[in-house]
């Protein structure tokens, strides 16, 4: 790779000015990309602003060929480049560059973490900031001693070498100034900061945002001087006050990241891929109806307890940023993570099958859509109980990521309504349904596991009173995005009315966590289709993903069309996480859905002790339980137990030549099918 790359981008300023062009110079050595107002400007060294590329995070649009954004010094930088192959060229420039001197970094916190803890070690006592002075004194004895014996054996070494050994010296000055400011944060001026130590002193300009503040007086702008192009601020920077970074996300809460480098920590143990496993097709009514018809009552049976229930609000992941930028260090943009392991910390007590469930939070309003006696209102009913299938999924503010389910995991439950006065014993129970002993008032639901390569999950629900069920599949296909991670959802479902013999096929909209350095949030991103071909009635949805500079969080809007008709004749739109407003052909707003205000109806899972093995919650308990009781290693440990007994039943499976059974579904064409729908049940029925 050359040292210096050079040519033109596009950089975000401000909302007034927008795309401003600029000439960009990366300087692979230095770690450095500048940037520039012209390229005449370039050559007379007036540089315009910089961004340091020493732990920087290099991010992506997945809905965008050509925009990117570089993350450091809690700053948030946007560019545009002409085209797609123009940015993969950029990216790739300082992808390398950005693993050069992050690996630097790590070597040279791995040497600093084995002097804390030798100095740990034989200093059993509590330090005094007299202490502290005394250890800042020695440290700078020891660095002036380093360096001048790196200068006398300097024409020993290859420029390579000369390089690491200098940017390494820069670091130990670097650390030892930020250790100064820290000792006295209140005493010590506010503003750039400048590198006292050897013989380049480059001030730090001031940058608007989340960058250190001061009065100007003092401070040259780098506009108005030349600027060497190896000297390398403290900080990223933008020499005018009006140009735009994003900072906001560094400020979600009060542990967001001070300025301070961000040295990656030792590579952390990383626990294996799940594997299949080797459990056989049982019979699984036979086995859910003799553990359930020992005459016990819906409360003995049944538990409604949601493990989220406990989990705190507002957690940061900023106490394991370490780990997190090693496993970052690891993937590169647009790469596949299905292969990848994320650590145990960031998983949410409950696996992706019973987060499925949540689709059917507002059961009432999947059982009302039946009741509509026209097919302009069903459709209408679809789409009302459509958008308030996501919101209950994200019972928290900081996002995490569920279980990745285990080849032949099951997870069952159902729902009873509040007004439903007929409980078993008494009502009419589906024996032959998902979950036997269920109301037939009721919705019960089940989901599988189907495929682990690629990862597919299948479910099912159906209400046996209302005649209606529902069947789906979805792939899931995560992408890193450098500060997102992205999550496509492949795959579709299909709500079938059974009495208008009608069915309704719905997509599923892709998932992105953001902020993965800080608080973690969750936003949806595509465009979703539904549509009837016995009625001729479709809908068109759209999830807005937040743009960068300025716009709503969570944003969704809908159209509802008649057959045969490009004009719509419902417009929704709103929070699919808040308030939904719909306007029909008068033009007047009225509420469509507030989630705000609509009661979540839980679900009844049967209590652990009476699961079967695979169960989803049985099988995950041990982990749920650690993670409950912040045991994080132990937590690891249950996980890898797991995998680990999938993997030894996964090769012996391959060693008979044995191919894998679902359990509760089959593969029809590009779909999985649940075994006994209630559609196929009526039909047999009726002969």
């Amino acid at each position: 790779m050359a040292s210096i790359m050079e040519g033109p981008l596009s950089k975000w300023t401000n909302v007034m000015k927008g795309w401003q062009y600029r000439w960009f110079v990366l300087d692979y050595n230095a770690g450095l990309l500048s940037y520039y107002t012209s390229k005449d400007k370039m050559m007379r060294g007036s540089r315009r602003g910089c961004v340091r590329l020493r732990g920087a995070v290099i991010g992506i649009d997945d809905e965008d060929d050509s925009t990117f954004t570089i993350t450091v010094d809690q700053k948030t930088f946007h560019f545009q480049a002409r085209d797609a192959d123009e940015r993969e060229k950029w990216i790739h420039a300082l992808e390398g560059t950005i693993l050069r001197h992050t690996l630097q970094l790590r070597v040279l916190n791995s040497t600093l973490v084995s002097i804390c803890a030798y100095v740990s070690l034989f200093t059993r006592f509590v330090p005094s900031v007299q202490d502290f002075d005394k250890k800042l004194s020695e440290a700078d004895a020891y660095l002036q001693i380093l360096i001048d014996q790196l200068k006398i054996i300097s024409y020993l070494l290859n420029s390579s070498a000369a390089s690491l050994f200098q940017s390494m010296v820069e670091s130990i000055k670097h650390c030892i100034v930020l250790l100064q400011i820290a000792k006295r944060p209140s005493t010590l001026p506010v503003g750039p900061v400048v590198t006292v130590m050897g013989s380049l002193q480059t001030p730090t300009p001031n940058s608007t945002g989340s960058g250190p503040s001061g009065p100007s007086s003092g401070v040259t702008s780098p506009a108005l001087i030349p600027i060497p192009s190896h000297s390398v601020p403290d900080f990223s920077y933008s020499s005018s006050e009006d140009e735009f970074y994003d900072a906001d996300e560094f400020y979600q809460s009060s542990t967001s990241p001070k300025h301070c480098i961000d040295p990656l920590g030792p590579s952390a143990a990383s626990p294996l891929n799940n594997e299949q496993t080797a459990l056989k097709r049982p019979n699984t009514t036979e086995s859910l109806d003799s553990s359930m018809s020992n005459g016990t009552t819906d409360a003995e049976l049944f538990d409604s307890h949601d493990d989220r229930d406990d989990d705190p609000e507002g957690e940061s992941v900023e106490e394991h940023k370490s780990v997190i930028m090693h496993l970052l260090s690891q993937v590169r943009l647009g790469m596949d993570l299905t292969k990848v392991v994320l650590p145990t910390f960031i998983l949410e007590r409950r696996s992706l099958l019973e987060m499925y469930a949540d689709f059917f939070a507002h059961p009432d309003l999947f059982v009302s859509i039946a009741d509509q006696p026209e097919p302009r209102e069903r459709m209408v009913q679809v789409v009302r109980w459509y958008l308030s299938a996501f919101h209950a999924g994200r019972k928290g503010s900081v996002a995490k990521k569920p279980y990745n389910p285990i080849l032949g995991e099951v997870f069952y439950c159902h729902w009873d309504f509040p007004n439903d006065t007929e409980t078993p014993p008494h009502a009419e129970t589906v024996s032959e349904g998902p979950v036997p002993l269920c109301s037939a008032n009721s919705v019960s639901f089940v989901a599988e596991q189907v495929s682990h390569h690629p990862p597919i999950s299948a479910f099912y629900a159906e209400c046996l009173s209302k005649k209606i069920q529902f069947n789906a599949h979805i792939w899931t296909k995560s992408k890193f995005l450098g500060m997102s991670i992205g999550v496509h959802n492949i795959g579709q479902g299909c709500v079938s009315c059974l009495e208008h013999d009608e069915h309704y096929i719905v997509t599923f909209p892709n998932g992105y966590g953001r902020s993965i350095l800080t608080v973690p949030w969750v936003e949806l991103g595509g465009e979703c289709n539904i549509s009837c071909s016995k009625s001729g009635y479709s809908a068109n949805i759209v999830f807005h993903t937040k743009p960068f500079y300025g716009g709503k969080k969570h944003r969704v809007t809908a159209e509802i069309f008649p057959p045969n008709d490009k004009k719509s004749f419902c417009s929704i739109e709103g929070e699919w996480n808040g308030v939904m407003y719909a306007k029909g052909a008068t033009g007047e707003n009225t509420v469509f859905i507030d989630t705000k205000r609509i009661g979540i109806i839980k679900k009844k899972v049967r209590k652990l002790e009476d699961q079967l093995d695979y169960e989803s919650r049985r099988l995950w308990r041990d982990v749920t339980m650690n993670l409950k009781l912040k045991d994080i290693d132990a937590a690891t440990e249950a996980k890898h137990r797991l995998e680990e007994k999938q993997r030894a039943e996964a090769r012996e499976r391959k060693e008979k030549e044995q191919q894998w059974e679902t359990r509760l579904f089959h593969e029809d064409g590009e779909c999985w099918v649940y075994d006994e729908p209630l559609l196929k049940r009526l039909a047999s029925q009726r002969q």
